[in-house]
């Protein structure tokens, strides 16, 4: 269950067990509070976290330049270039950990800007280059926090976030470097609290749900997940503006205009998110420039050059919209559905006269739309520019000065890249200009996927690589027409150890038995003859709106150096195949994606070829979930799975996840009131007397998406009945594993486990 970092509580953990030690936890059963503990004050700590954040001196970094235990091959990515394009800032594992590191493009000594064991995020280069802020998750958990730091390593500082209770993520900079966006989310209180700070079992929590939570969207409860276009709505600016932003309850202002009411909305109630614009230098107070409560995210993605508009994104997943605010008197002039995924949506022209999204409205596949807007920030007219048939647009950015657009075409899974030439906005009437763009000029690609794209000076660009042979590195257009790799980026030999060549995978494409198209890539391993039956693992990804891409992972090129084969396909609920698609399992439709993993394993015999004696099932986060649900629904199918990170009962994985993320997951699976009856025939413990394979579950101690109780009990359940199971818990690791130890006992553990119950 994954999505991207905005605005999210930490509400804690349950202690963790040791591994091996599998027990049983719901809040309120088992893990009370100490005795001493102190009665929470819900509005004692409302204060405090609502307040304006308050910057906190850090030491310079310290520690080598070069990291101690440097890896032989490291990836860089996320890259921010100072103002003149000659340095980047990137994130950087060469030491172990994702740090934050800083060098020339073209060559020169890079330097550690934070020595800090804390994995690093996201960065951002301030336009005046004299800071670079960036975002970190302490100890490896959810909780995140803003830092900033000089670019010669002094400086450095937490701009929000230094409590541990709270959390803070990156918005944009002001254009003249003077301030950076910060959301800081608030804690959210637990509906059903009876003081204790515990949360009582699901089957003790109230049926009737909570006085604020919104009714049930019309036709929602009876979807089957069929794929077929969703209907379109009607956007008026004129009914957005004036907009309170501090409505809670129903869901976040503008959903019923748009169309997507909150399913989720009544889950938690919470604290709601805060922005404000904070002064690196701690010369000024900080801004604070919007607060909304029962938000799921909440990001300032641009301000306008004259700072009188700010474009926001926010709402859960699969309902996001953009949204344009006016700075005086914070009224709302715009709002529009954008796409999921990257949640850099927008920017806005140099003049502030057009407004540049990355939007799916009333269509199947993201376009680039301009939308004109008035003195006022009110729009009077809105064009798709560019667009692509079965072709989403994931990757949108400008050059510094606005004139140069760059689009990545998601393309079955790998990129397409453009630069278009923007005209700018200069309206004398309410009508949108003629000419917006330019022909748009193809770059080639060197690797298969990009990951991001970012302005770097005049005219240069910065673009974050990765592919299947190769890890992620850092590219530069050089004179817009090819690509330099920088130096400190690992070399594509570097990929694997010496002897093991990289495998390239092949697209497979199959029809579900519903009839729905359903498409992935096939990982051979080497060294076998052709047409030889090979034992075979099937791995789902996460989301459920990830998607299966051709980039470098370690775990297929570990499993496929074992003699293993792979099979990584995109079931129904996946991204870059449409929205239709990616609803398509929504509601009763989770159980149509249970069978699709089935006929993917049928598909992987017939034309991997796999041996139907030796499958395995695999998978993170919701990938997890399907691995857990796939042993129980289809028990003679696999041979052994390995869950990481996967819910196993969704009542109990509502229970203890975190507020913004039941927000989201209530639209994809039903509302944990409403829809009890749905989600416990969903989950798979409600079946798990059927389970026959041994399962490997896999679990980050500090995990507050999918808190690790779901794996335990999975695993204790299993064990209870006679089934071999294990679970493996890595130390100082959330949802996702970010320290190259753990990353590599993962990788080995999961192989052996796979290699040692398919090779008989």
């Amino acid at each position: 269950m994954t999505d991207d970092r905005d605005g999210r509580a930490d509400h804690g953990t349950p202690p963790t067990a040791p591994p091996g030690d599998v027990r049983t936890v719901t809040y309120g059963e088992g893990f009370p509070p100490p005795a001493d503990a102190p009665s929470p004050d819900a509005d004692a700590q409302h204060a405090v976290y609502t307040a304006a954040p308050a910057p906190v001196p850090l030491p310079d970094a310290a520690g080598p330049r070069e990291a101690v235990s440097r890896l032989r091959s490291h990836g860089c990515w996320y890259p921010s270039a100072g103002p003149d394009g000659t340095e980047a800032a990137f994130i950087c594992d060469r030491g172990g950990v994702p740090q934050l590191w800083a060098g020339p493009v073209d060559g020169g000594e890079v330097r550690l800007l934070d020595s800090s064991p804390d994995p690093v995020t996201e960065v951002s280069w301030s336009p005046d280059g004299r800071w670079i802020a960036y975002t970190t998750a302490p100890g490896g958990g959810e909780h995140s926090r803003v830092l900033c730091v000089r670019p010669d390593g002094t400086g450095r500082r937490v701009l929000a976030g230094a409590d541990p209770d709270s959390t803070a993520y990156l918005g944009c900079w002001a254009h003249d470097g003077s301030s950076l966006a910060v959301t800081v989310a608030a804690p959210a209180a637990r509906p059903f609290d009876d003081g204790s700070g515990r949360r009582p079992p699901p089957e003790q929590v109230p049926g009737d749900g909570p006085p604020e939570a919104a009714p049930p969207p019309a036709g929602w409860t009876d979807r089957g997940g069929h794929a077929t276009l969703l209907g379109s709505a009607v956007y008026d600016a004129t009914t957005a503006a004036g907009t309170d932003t501090t409505r809670g309850g129903g869901g976040e202002p503008g959903e019923a205009r748009t169309g997507a009411t909150a399913t989720g909305a009544g889950v938690r109630s919470d604290g709601g998110l805060s922005v404000y614009l904070i002064d690196p230098e701690g010369h000024a107070s900080p801004v604070l420039l919007t607060t909304e409560t029962h938000a799921a995210t909440l990001r300032v993605c641009d301000l306008s050059r004259d700072g009188r508009f700010v474009l926001l994104r926010r709402g859960p997943r699969g309902r996001r919209e953009a949204v344009v605010r006016r700075t005086d008197d914070s009224a709302t002039t715009f709002a529009l559905p954008v796409a999921d995924g990257d949640p850099w949506i927008g920017r806005f022209s140099p003049d502030g006269g057009t407004l540049w999204l990355r939007s799916n409205v009333d269509r199947e596949y993201a376009a680039l739309v301009a939308v004109d807007l008035d003195a006022l920030g009110v729009p009077f007219g809105r064009t798709v520019v560019a667009e692509r048939q079965e072709s989403d647009l994931e990757l949108l950015a400008l050059a510094h000065d606005g004139r140069t657009a760059v689009l990545a075409w998601n393309a079955q899974g790998a990129s397409e890249l453009e630069l278009v030439e923007t005209s700018p906005a200069r309206h004398t009437a309410r009508r949108p200009a003629p000419d917006a763009t330019g022909p748009p000029r193809p770059l080639p690609l060197p690797h298969e996927v990009v990951t991001r794209v970012t302005g770097a000076g005049a005219g240069r660009l910065l673009l974050a690589l990765s592919g299947s042979q190769r890890k992620p590195g850092v590219w530069w257009v050089h004179e817009g027409v090819s690509l330099l790799r920088t130096p400190w980026s690992s070399k594509d030999e570097d990929a694997v150890p010496p002897g093991r060549p990289p495998v390239r995978p092949v697209p497979l494409r199959l029809t579900a038995r519903d009839g729905l198209p359903l498409s992935g890539w096939y990982y051979r391993a080497p060294g076998r003859p052709e047409g030889e039956p090979a034992p075979c693992v099937v791995h789902l990804h996460g989301g459920p709106e990830e998607q299966e891409r051709p980039v470098f992972h370690p775990l297929y090129h570990e499993l496929a150096g074992r003699g293993l084969d792979v099979f990584a396909p995109d079931v129904r609920g996946s991204s870059g195949h449409g929205r239709s698609f990616v609803d398509a399992d929504l509601g009763a439709g989770r159980f149509a994606a249970l069978d699709d993993v089935a006929d993917c394993a049928a598909h992987a015999v017939t034309e991997g070829p796999a041996d139907p004696t030796r499958l395995a099932v695999m998978g993170r986060s919701y990938g997890g979930y399907l691995t857990f649900a796939s042993l129980v629904w289809h028990p003679a199918l696999f041979r052994t799975g390995v869950a990481v990170c996967g819910m196993s009962d969704l009542l109990t994985f509502f229970a203890g996840t975190e507020s913004w993320l039941a927000e989201s997951a209530a639209h994809k699976y039903g509302h944990p009131e409403r829809d009890r009856e749905l989600l416990r025939a969903l989950s798979p413990m409600s079946r798990v007397d059927e389970l026959r394979a041994p399962v490997l579950a896999v679990h980050g101690e500090h995990d507050t998406n999918v808190p690790p109780q779901e794996s335990w009990q999975f695993v204790r359940a299993a064990r209870e009945r006679g089934v071999a199971a294990e679970l493996l818990t890595l130390r100082d690791e959330g949802h996702d594993f970010l320290r190259a130890d753990n990353r590599r006992l993962f990788r080995r553990s999961a192989a052996d486990w796979l290699e040692r119950h398919l090779s008989r």
